[in-house]
């Protein structure tokens, strides 16, 4: 716990929030506490920590606390879902505890693997995977590795879940069985790790873990990798029509038509290749950006129309004023 308390990234991204400090004060506890961190404990724990922290944080308690909302609040839930209320949780409480059981053993899972991969590899390097220095990483390296990151991810993410996950093999069975089970319905956010651990594991942690194997950025950098994927997984299976962002909307809206299609396309997390690859089902990635920029330009027409109507009326009430002003001086 005190390793938990104790990570930089909480405190860089908390203390903004809960205190007055200016930017170079944060800049300087952020690395006065991330040198104490890297000198106190190995780079293995403060990596699995770490992971687990943001896994938490930022999908586990959110699709808890969404879970909540759906239930207890059906008809407003309804609302604001994707493909209406076949998309909301089944109101059973048996089959709830189960899934959330389940999410949290693949949770353990994947840290567990994540910790097996790491070690071997530290074994076989003879120094830690990540870069678990006191030296913070310049921010063009961090922009570098996280597009590289990004990149092969979505490569890795399109390819195992379109000929593996969705083709005719065991693996394929298993993530049918488990991920779509159920028909014309978005997911939801806790179905980010319900499924069979097996393809759980394929299609969740390998193209994570897997490119950050290869590349080794520094270890704030994954963490930072770590937290704006799992926000974007989150998000994007929450199955909410609300999710904003040009980028953000349509790869959520992508996502509840790949599960509600029972898998026939949308296999890329940004759907990239899947336009590339004439696998779209639904609205491509181009479409959808074409659709939130004519949505956002429609609002900024809206808003400059309203200026410009109040700026016709401030000046019609100014002549107003005015023109009483002169009429009394003539009088006078």
């Amino acid at each position: 716990m005190d390793l938990l308390l104790s990570l930089p990234i909480v405190s860089y991204f908390g203390g903004p929030v809960f205190t007055s400090w200016s930017g170079s004060m944060n800049l300087l506890f952020f690395y006065m506490t991330w040198t104490t961190l890297v000198l106190s404990h190995s780079p293995l724990k403060i990596e699995l920590v770490g992971t687990l922290a943001a896994r938490i944080v930022f999908w586990l308690v959110p699709s808890l606390f969404f879970l909540i909302f759906d239930t207890l609040l059906p008809s407003l839930a309804e609302s604001i879902k994707l493909y209406g209320s076949s998309s909301l949780p089944r109101r059973n409480a048996a089959s709830l505890l189960r899934q959330i059981l389940l999410a949290i053993f693949n949770l353990a899972l994947s840290t567990a693997v994540q910790a097996g991969i790491s070690i071997g590899a530290g074994t076989l390097l003879h120094h830690p995977l990540f870069k678990t220095s006191t030296r913070l990483p310049l921010p063009w390296q961090i922009v570098k590795h996280i597009c590289m990151l990004y990149t092969a991810r979505e490569v890795l993410t399109y390819y195992i879940s379109r000929f593996i996950l969705h083709s005719r093999g065991r693996i394929a069975k298993l993530h049918k069985s488990y991920a779509h089970s159920r028909k014309n319905a978005a997911p939801y956010a806790l179905m980010l790790y319900t499924d069979h651990p097996l393809p759980l594991l394929l299609h969740r942690t390998l193209p994570v873990y897997l490119p950050a194997l290869v590349i080794q950025p520094h270890l704030l950098t994954y963490f930072l990798f770590t937290i704006l994927t799992t926000l974007e997984e989150m998000l994007s299976m929450s199955g909410y029509s609300i999710v904003p962002g040009i980028i953000m909307g349509g790869i959520a809206r992508r996502t509840a038509t790949h599960y509600a299609s029972g898998g026939r396309g949308n296999f890329g997390a940004w759907g990239l290749l899947d336009w590339i690859g004439g696998t779209s089902v639904g609205k491509d990635v181009a479409e959808d950006i074409q659709d939130e920029a004519e949505k956002h330009q429609v609002k900024e027409r809206g808003h400059k129309a309203a200026s410009d109507t109040s700026s016709i009326v401030q000046e019609s009430i100014d002549g107003l004023k005015k023109g009483r002003k002169s009429r009394k001086r003539s009088s006078d």
